[in-house]
């Protein structure tokens, strides 16, 4: 998430990121800590979820300031707050679900896997959304950061495999994962393939794409890769 971050930073634009992602893949670092915790990983996969949660909330933080226009105390007011209201979560789930891992009881621990599973693919889910109203362009998200989240989902999954008995939960989590974010660069590279002629052309005359669309938009002429819009913005319209 570092690239995201810096990128986010750099640029103060979180234009196609959306906030949605950056919350509930932070929400999720609770339940999958504890269960990283409680199931006795290997230390970097234990390690993994609490970094993971501090860097989303980072993000969700810069979502916030840059699209949304928050000042930044308001930012700090509420990201603060809701980084000490996880921690204590996930710490509350780890003292209560170990003694009853340690005796045998499973359906705990379980449970909370299964949420964290669901989280993390709901994380994904908002992405998707843009794709649409793009018609499958991406923006927004930095492709180091996806690339290196990819595999580090990847190779998550392949530590699961070397230890002694396979996680099946948290190797569907990862599996889930990897799908989704191949699922966002295939969209890409499709709208990448659908519009070359419109681009080289675009290129060709020292414009962009971007600078085709806003013309286009410009003389309210119909344009094939428009943005969709909303219903609702559309009868506000």
């Amino acid at each position: 998430l570092v690239p995201q971050i810096w990128t986010n930073w750099r640029s103060k634009k979180t234009d196609g990121l959306p906030a949605e992602m950056m919350f509930l893949w932070a929400l999720c670092g609770v339940p999958f800590g504890a269960y990283a915790v409680v199931q006795n990983f290997n230390i970097p996969l234990q390690v993994q979820p609490q970094m993971f949660m501090s860097l989303c909330l980072v993000s969700w933080a810069q979502i916030l300031m840059y699209h949304h226009k928050w000042a930044l105390w308001k930012v700090l007011a509420l990201a603060i707050p809701t980084a000490m209201v996880f921690a204590g979560v996930e710490v509350a789930l780890i003292l209560t679900l170990k003694p009853l891992y340690a005796r045998g009881h499973e359906k705990g621990i379980l449970a909370v896997g299964i949420v964290a599973a669901i989280l993390l693919a709901a994380g994904l889910l908002p992405p998707y959304r843009e794709l649409w109203k793009r018609r499958g362009r991406v923006i927004g998200i930095n492709w180091v950061f996806l690339g290196m989240d990819w595999f580090g989902a990847f190779f998550s999954l392949m530590a699961l495999v070397a230890q002694e008995t396979f996680d099946v939960l948290g190797g569907v989590l990862y599996i889930l994962c990897c799908l989704l974010e191949i699922g966002i660069f295939v969209s890409h590279l499709i709208f990448l393939a659908r519009t070359r002629s419109l681009r080289k052309d675009a290129a060709a005359q020292g414009k962009t794409f971007d600078d085709v669309r806003a013309e286009h938009e410009s003389r309210g002429l119909p344009f094939k890769f428009a943005e969709r819009k909303r219903r609702s913005k559309e009868k506000d319209s």
